[in-house]
């Protein structure tokens, strides 16, 4: 009985722990979205935030985007040909990129661009005790720091999304149709008539609302939550990346099988 006394006690305790953990971090994603009113009062803020981490995002989405359409249209020609089918090249790829690579690409360079750089940013603001001289002064931080953060992420995310695959068929355009060969109006016309606005590019938008919200949350969470040293914040802003990243392709699997597995 003693034998299976220690292994039991602490997997009891990382239960406890784990359950306390998740409810701590749904009461701060509570007091999060409460403060998304009061903050949308000071648009100035959140535009300040889009800028931080959507447009310093920017170089790094579409110079990715641009290499994956490269690499994605020369494979998807090198499978298609062998089946007589390298006219649905520029389908497979607008599918791929609008559907899954766009969204979820970017949502990993998102979270390891701008979320560690927020999950820093307030680190080093607590640890600087910034964090308590706002509560000192009667200042929300979470309504002046942290919400206009969250919403220059959840803005700027699907933006990013949209330029990488927009970037990502541009590339593959200058592959299949410059390099290759391919015709530039079977190309455009066979995208044009077989994607659907709704279907496809509407459930690829709605993923990456929720990978940034996902990869905004973790790094405002994490972050906030950080011990105020050195240490606290470098291991914080490693955790952001690892839940973030995780985050990003389980929901993925599960929004994946509730929008297309029907059709």
């Amino acid at each position: 009985m003693e034998f299976f006394l220690t292994p039991l006690s602490r997997l009891g305790r990382f239960t406890i722990d784990l359950l306390a953990s998740l409810g701590h971090a749904g009461l701060f994603f509570v007091s999060l979205v409460r403060a998304l009113g009061p903050a949308l009062r000071r648009p100035y803020l959140i535009v300040a935030q889009i800028h931080a981490v959507g447009n310093r995002s920017l170089i790094i989405i579409m110079a990715s985007g641009l290499a994956v359409g490269f690499v994605l249209a020369l494979q998807m020609y090198y499978a298609l040909v062998i089946y007589g089918a390298a006219e649905s090249l520029g389908l497979i790829v607008n599918l791929a990129l609008v559907r899954e690579l766009g969204p979820v690409v970017a949502g990993l360079l998102f979270a390891g661009r701008a979320g560690t750089s927020l999950t820093a940013e307030i680190g080093l603001m607590k640890a600087g005790e910034q964090i308590a001289a706002m509560d000192l002064m009667a200042v929300d931080p979470m309504q002046r720091v942290l919400a206009p953060r969250f919403a220059g992420g959840l803005v700027s995310m699907p933006i990013l999304a949209i330029l990488f695959s927009a970037v990502g068929i541009i590339g593959a355009y200058v592959v299949a149709v410059l390099l290759i060969g391919i015709d530039a109006g079977n190309f455009w016309s066979i995208m044009q008539s077989r994607v659907d606005v709704i279907r496809d590019v509407g459930n690829g938008v709605i993923k990456s609302i929720v990978f940034g919200l996902i990869c905004t949350f973790v790094a405002l969470y994490q972050g906030y939550e950080s011990e105020a040293t050195p240490e606290g914040v470098a291991y914080a802003t490693t955790r952001t990346v690892v839940f973030s990243s995780l985050g990003i392709l389980f929901m993925d699997f599960i929004l994946t099988a509730l929008m297309f597995t029907t059709a």
